[in-house]
């Protein structure tokens, strides 16, 4: 282990400048993709549709970096409720989604980002109350080679500490005068190191990177996710974060984090540019072909990519009989792809689901 047994966590604020000549450089592009997507967001008329999709999608990728793997048809099916279907991981999945939802409208209420919130989402995420670490014996591996590469800290007294100290950095807006981008990637670096639960760090500290770029109204809604970000640089992710407790070399994690942000952006940014445009184009199939038209069910069949005769009920106020009349006909028409599952039917909005599963 490159790590020295004595190394100490700090508190926060670092005791140095890490706001370098190249990430300087790199913040304004990154904040110019924000802004844009922020923008874009606001001017779909039904922002759950926004919050569901891309939310689903990002549970999806959170979890897979935790090796808790599942296929979008069993997450999508587990969403039905259908009696027949049950998956573990897709349970997980769901609990993500039910997570940040949690953590949206907290933050939204409080305007601060606080440990309780904190430990209400890892609560959503894990289903139980284990709260912050008491027993010593965390360490972090090497996923390969089974070599400890990490140990965060182990008493209790410390971890709390720690954790209100990072409360306190998070919420202190004017004192250390450093740029929100740079900040999250700090707060973040320093809630993986802290490793305060037993488990739903890595999720529940991704949780936080969205919470804190709404707290600093750099966005509206839970839809920038950097997930699919570390998927993809996953070894770079790790690689990283490990380089500043070991080094304290900042640049290069700053750097990472900020592509990540801006890349990010353009790609939800497109990403719902495409939902707009094929939105847009069923409301004009079902409006002139169909007397049953309405924007309610318009967004029903947007905000997830499976509905069933339950959900359109219940969104349209109108009888099971009169829906299974719509989504039959939607489906006969090629609209809509029905599908069996036990003793119930669901159905597909299938270009929907290629737009979410080829990102």
């Amino acid at each position: 282990m490159n790590q020295d047994k004595n190394w100490i966590l700090k508190e926060l604020p670092l005791d140095k400048d890490i706001e370098t000549k190249k990430v300087l450089k790199k913040l304004p592009s990154a904040h110019a993709a924000l802004a844009e997507l922020k923008g874009i967001a606001s001017k779909i008329p039904n922002q759950n549709i926004l919050i569901n999709t891309l939310g689903l999608q990002e549970a999806k990728d959170s979890s897979a970096i935790e090796n808790i793997i599942t296929t979008h048809d069993d997450l999508y099916k587990s969403e039905l409720n259908l009696d027949s279907f049950t998956s573990l991981n897709a349970k997980e999945v769901q609990n993500y989604v039910a997570a940040v939802r949690k953590g949206f409208e907290l933050i939204l209420e409080k305007g601060f980002l606080t440990n309780n919130i904190i430990l209400r989402i890892q609560k959503e995420l894990e289903g139980n109350n284990a709260g912050f670490r008491k027993l010593p014996g965390t360490e972090l591996k090497n996923s390969v080679t089974g070599e400890v590469v990490y140990i965060p800290p182990q008493d209790y007294t410390d971890i709390v500490l720690l954790m209100d100290n990072l409360e306190k950095f998070i919420n202190s807006r004017d004192k250390y005068e450093l740029d929100p981008l740079v900040k999250m990637a700090i707060i973040h670096y320093q809630f993986e190191s802290i490793h305060p639960f037993y488990d739903g760090n890595g999720r529940t500290g991704r949780i936080i990177n969205i919470l804190y770029l709404i707290q600093e109204k750099l966005q509206d809604l839970p839809i920038l996710y950097l997930s699919s970000y570390i998927i993809k640089n996953k070894t770079d992710y790790y690689r990283l974060l490990q380089k500043v407790r070991e080094t304290d070399s900042w640049e290069e994690w700053l750097l990472f984090m900020i592509h990540g942000i801006e890349q990010t952006s353009r790609e939800t940014i497109d990403l719902i540019l495409k939902i707009s445009e094929l939105m847009m184009s069923y409301k004009h199939k079902i409006r002139e072909n169909y007397k049953f038209y309405s924007q309610d069910l318009l967004n029903n069949l947007f905000k997830h990519p499976y509905t069933k005769i339950e959900f359109v009920v219940n969104d349209l106020n109108v009888s099971r009989i009169t829906v299974a009349k719509y989504l039959n006909k939607l489906a006969d028409d090629g609209l809509l792809i029905k599908k069996k599952l036990g003793t119930g039917n669901y159905f597909i909005n299938e270009p929907l689901f290629n737009l979410l599963t080829d990102r």
